[in-house]
């Protein structure tokens, strides 16, 4: 045999291994793909069934009143037979455990008792009492209730003074620098769907649908008792509308689906509703920031840029929050005036002042740190940690217009190191 007839043959096994390996690998992916089809047959079988059940289910619901009947009628007989049909039902208990279990759990939906409502929570400002004797006729009327009051704190509120030598040093360091800060956003990862999953919600729909409707037919006294509530409630603090609404919120998870039941109500008032939840949470959040924004303490046994960092994220909170009540608060006072909502708390004068002492707290105990950290650590960059001082007070002097006594003096030791640097 000569050298290219080996070579040939040689070319004609690679080529016939090549094609006996895409071969079996062919077979081997339709098999697969034969296994995943006997699969999915299976369940498709699984879900009509399921359909079917439910249909018989549906079909027992409808024709219940002449059951009801038939049974008062052989009452006598069911009770003399009730030990044998209790023997066959352990008997028989293996064989229909999952469809006994679903039908005493939709029998439990249909018969749920009409919600008896709590009180609605008591207000806090209680009006006065009418005095009906002779002194009332000729006593003036009551002045009106004084606007929503700041709270002072620490002995009263500083008058913030704004601090021209705090703008110059910040266009000065930053020309000079010329860096701008870049945020990067964080991208969510999209939520794979799972096909099983799917197919028992379909499954469990009907029990769902039948919950909703048992809700609608018995509850109606119960809805309209709070429908009530809340068309007649007018509040003037925000403290009582809260506790309304959580106390709403209590009565109303008594319910199935809320919102599914509640569509069938024309006469509930969900504007109103909607209005008092927003004032309700609204408050709430601001109040709570407030009272984070208030305890916190700078932890010095924390590294610098570490206290630096938490600082800079409870601003961009505070910051985000108080920007979010200004953009809505126009259109969100129009509102809570025709449903009689407390709206003074969104004003300049009220929790954001509260707020912006908060603002102020930060900033001064950030210029401190600031200050400690460049003259103990060696290792820290002085000029780039004091650039970033700088950048945090003019930013917080912006947004609070201005500084009080202290900040300007936690200022003026700040600016003693930006000048040497």
């Amino acid at each position: 045999m000569s050298f290219l007839d080996r070579k040939m043959t040689r070319e004609e096994n690679t080529c016939t291994d090549s094609l006996r390996s895409k071969l079996d690998a062919t077979v081997a992916r339709n098999r697969g793909l034969e296994k995943e089809n006997e699969l999915l047959k299976q369940e498709v079988e699984h879900l009509k069934a399921q359909m079917a059940l439910l249909r018989g289910q549906e079909a027992d619901r409808r024709s219940m009143p002449s059951k009801k009947l038939q049974s008062a009628i052989c009452s006598n007989f069911s009770t003399q037979e009730k030990p044998t049909i209790h023997n066959n039902a352990e008997e028989e208990g293996s064989e229909n455990e999952g469809f006994n279990s679903y039908s005493k759990k939709e029998i439990s939906m249909r018969r749920r008792t009409p919600r008896v409502p709590k009180p609605p929570p008591t207000p806090i400002c209680l009006p006065p009492k009418p005095n009906i004797g002779k002194e009332a006729w000729l006593s003036p009327p009551p002045p009106p209730p004084p606007p929503f009051a700041l709270k002072p704190q620490g002995g009263g509120i500083k008058a913030l003074r704004r601090v021209p030598e705090l703008v110059e040093l910040y266009r000065t360091l930053t020309r000079k620098e010329g860096k701008a800060d870049v945020r990067a956003g964080n991208m969510g990862s999209p939520v794979a769907t799972n096909t099983r999953e799917m197919i028992g919600e379909i499954e469990n729909r009907s029990a769902y649908l039948l919950a909703i409707k048992s809700d609608v037919e018995t509850q109606g006294e119960f809805i309209n008792f709070l429908a009530k509530e809340i068309e007649n409630a007018a509040y003037k603090d925000i403290a009582d509308v809260e506790a309304f609404v959580k106390w709403l919120d209590e009565e109303l998870s008594y319910l199935v689906d809320e919102r599914a039941v509640l569509k069938h109500f024309a006469q509930w008032p969900e504007r109103k509703a909607d209005a008092m939840r927003e004032a309700a949470f609204g408050f709430r959040d601001l109040k709570s920031l407030e009272s984070e924004v208030s305890s916190f303490h700078d932890d010095e046994r924390l590294p610098a840029m570490v206290s630096l960092k938490r600082m800079q994220a409870l601003q961009d909170k505070l910051e985000r929050s108080v920007h979010n009540i200004e953009r809505v608060r126009d259109t969100a006072i129009r509102r809570y005036k025709d449903f009689k909502i407390p709206w003074e708390w969104m004003l300049d004068t009220g929790m954001i002042a509260q707020l912006k002492l908060g603002s102020m707290k930060l900033v001064k105990e950030y210029m401190i740190r600031v200050v400690t950290a460049v003259k103990s650590d060696s290792s820290l960059d002085d000029e780039e940690l004091t650039l970033q001082g700088v950048r945090f007070a003019f930013r917080v002097h912006q947004f609070i217009n201005g500084f009080d006594e202290d900040g300007r003096h936690a200022f003026r030791e700040l600016k003693k190191l930006a000048t040497k640097s």
